[in-house]
């Protein structure tokens, strides 16, 4: 499997960190709806910050090692 996300900095794995206490198993679902609202606003920036969150949390639930195992 192909690394499928970007982390930027720490501040992202806070705001990951901040969505699944506050939505649980939801908090997918929750960064998804953001990375749409965004996109309707036409905001291409915080559609990619919201999208690649999606797709960290969505990493976050398999229960497989992804990518390089050392």
């Amino acid at each position: 499997m192909e690394e499928i996300f970007y982390i930027a900095d720490r501040t992202s794995i806070d705001q990951a960190e901040a969505l699944i206490r506050e939505f649980g198993v939801m908090a997918v679902d929750e960064a998804a709806a953001r990375s749409r609202h965004y996109r309707e606003l036409g905001n291409a920036i915080r559609f990619c910050e919201w999208r690649q969150m999606e797709r960290f949390l969505s990493l976050l639930t398999l229960d497989i090692a992804v990518g390089t195992v050392h």
